[in-house]
């Protein structure tokens, strides 16, 4: 095992995080795009994003489209390259606002956790199609690991902490548990050349209706490359 820093939340660590993994010349099979915070105060990123939306879903969409020539290098027809992203069951309540992705006109850490986790769905979804029309060795799937007893509820109100704490053990999964199914998705045989897939427990289930909204997700993507500040290729595909 090799450690190499990358901080999803500055588009300057992840650029040279990729160069840094691209110098090593190393294929890459699997990418599991797992970090993220919940919850936190409103806060700007060093590249001047809201952190949720900035770290939760642009970095990981950063990171990915830079990493995306090695991935298609590394698969194969029997044996595609795999991306997981993480999400989370929060994403069915979630709500993208396209002309206020920064939650500037009204703040909710709710909203701004609950919208990225939907824009990470959206985000899966396009890029499976893309992968598709180029014919690339590579999926991308989308996980929900459930509620997971880990620090990412650091910021939730006292209340729910103490209420964590005294139940975690019986309606919690343990870190391991939650890890399940992204692992599930990383290596199983039976997930082998399928992409586009949101998985829950280790089975493919149905999101949110609005997550299926091609236009939505070409849109998305498009702002995207934008904000990140990479081309968009894709606007010219179907």
């Amino acid at each position: 095992v090799e450690f190499l820093y990358c901080d999803l939340a500055s588009m300057k660590s992840i650029r040279r995080f990729v160069q840094q993994f691209r110098a090593k010349n190393c294929p890459l099979h699997v990418l599991v795009n797992n970090a993220g915070v919940m919850l936190v105060p409103e806060r700007k990123t060093e590249d001047g994003f809201e952190e949720h939306f900035g770290l939760n879903y642009l970095g990981h969409f950063l990171l990915t489209n830079l990493l995306l020539d090695t991935l298609k290098q590394s698969g194969t027809h029997s044996h595609n390259a795999r991306i997981i992203t993480v999400s989370s069951a929060t994403h069915y309540v979630g709500k993208l606002h396209l002309n206020d992705l920064q939650s500037r006109c009204s703040y909710s850490p709710h909203g701004a956790y609950a919208q990225s986790k939907l824009a990470l769905v959206l985000f899966t979804y396009r890029l499976q199609h893309l992968l598709t029309a180029n014919g690339s060795h590579v999926t991308a799937n989308v996980v929900d690991p459930g509620v997971v007893n880990t620090e990412l509820y650091k910021h939730v109100f006292w209340v729910v902490k103490v209420v964590k704490w005294m139940t975690a053990w019986l309606f919690f999964k343990t870190p391991e548990e939650g890890a399940s199914t992204t692992i599930y998705a990383a290596v199983s045989p039976e997930m082998e050349g399928a992409g586009g897939c949101y998985l829950y427990n280790e089975e493919r289930t149905k999101s949110a209706d609005v997550a299926y909204d091609e236009e939505l997700q070409r849109r998305l993507w498009t702002e995207s490359c934008k904000m990140v500040g990479i081309s968009d290729e894709a606007s010219r595909l179907p």
